[in-house]
């Protein structure tokens, strides 16, 4: 917990002082990138809210992205598991 840095994270129009680990910082950098790059996407196709509309906007994509990805890899793995049963099967079948 020592090699913490801080850094400022600004989302919409805050700006927030955070601590994070130095190996995740280009990960954090990039999704604070996105994250603003989305308000403005929703500001121009949703004109008259404020900020914190913007931003719950926001949080509702991230989130439902983020459940699409690991639905995503679970149905993967899923996909996996039978394959390796189907392949033993005709394993035992032809040997």
């Amino acid at each position: 917990m020592n090699n913490l840095i801080p850094i400022s994270a600004t989302i919409g129009d805050r700006t927030y002082r955070i601590k994070i680990d130095p190996s995740d910082e280009e990960v954090v950098r990039r999704t604070l990138k996105a994250i603003n790059e989305k308000v403005i996407e929703f500001k121009t196709q949703f004109a008259g809210k404020d900020m914190q509309d913007y931003i719950g906007m926001v949080l509702i994509w991230y989130a439902t992205e983020q459940n699409a990805i690991v639905s995503a890899g679970m149905e993967q793995e899923n996909i996996s598991e039978k394959l390796s049963a189907i392949e033993k099967i005709l394993d035992n079948q032809l040997g």
